[in-house]
Parts: C-alpha cells; structure tokens; sequence
C-alpha cells in the first residue's frame, strides 16, 4: 500500500483511506491559507461599509437630518461604497450602507434617512 502524506504538513495520514489530512489543524491551516487572498479583499471591503454605517449611524442619530459633503469627508466617509440604492419615482437616488441612508441634496448637502423596514423586522 501506499504511503498518503498530508499536503500541508508531509506527515504520513493515518486512518479512513479518503482523509486528506493529518489533522483538523492542517484542514483548516490549508483551506485559510487559499481563500486567505479573497478573504483580504472581502475583509477591507466590509471593514469600509462598517466605517461608512457607523459614519451615517453617528451623525444621524434620530433617523432625519442633514450634512454637508465636508463633514463626511473629515470623519472618512468612502463615497465608492454602499451596500444598495433606492431610485424614487422623481429620479432621485438614495445610496445605503445597510439601514443607513444618504442622499445628495443642493450645495454639497446630504440629507439623511434611516430605512424604516430594517428597524420593523
């Protein structure tokens, strides 16, 4: 019979003949390490869309009001990124990062909402 090595370690496997690994440890050290790229990109993108929630979340505590385009710059508010997007029947566009909304109003303002149906449910 043939010697199985582990493809993560090179230790010899024993046990069931279709195991893979010596041990949970080397499993789960091998499949982090090829989806660690993806996962990178996944993490820093969600790590934005939590900075642009709590962003939204602090300066728009009672569900309505307004900001300018600066005070959501300072705090690091990424414009690029927001979770979906509501067109309403007069063609304005609101943008969301979750429940926390935003939507562009005259001289560099936005106003802010917070999406009712998400605090229902």
């Amino acid at each position: 019979m043939e010697k199985r090595l582990c493809p993560e370690c090179g230790f010899e496997i024993i046990g069931r003949t279709d195991k893979k690994f010596c041990s949970d440890q080397c499993r789960n050290t091998f499949n982090n390490r090829l989806k660690q790229d993806a996962n990178n990109y996944i993490r820093n993108i969600n790590n934005i869309l939590r900075k642009n929630r709590r962003i939204l979340a602090e300066l728009n505590p009672k569900g309505k009001s307004k900001v300018t385009r600066n005070k959501l710059n300072e705090k690091g508010f990424n414009f690029d990124y927001y979770t979906n997007s509501y067109s309403t029947k007069t063609g304005k566009t609101y943008y969301y990062c979750y429940e926390f909304g935003y939507l562009s109003i005259e001289d560099d303002y936005f106003f802010l909402v917070m999406k009712q149906d998400y605090v229902d449910n």
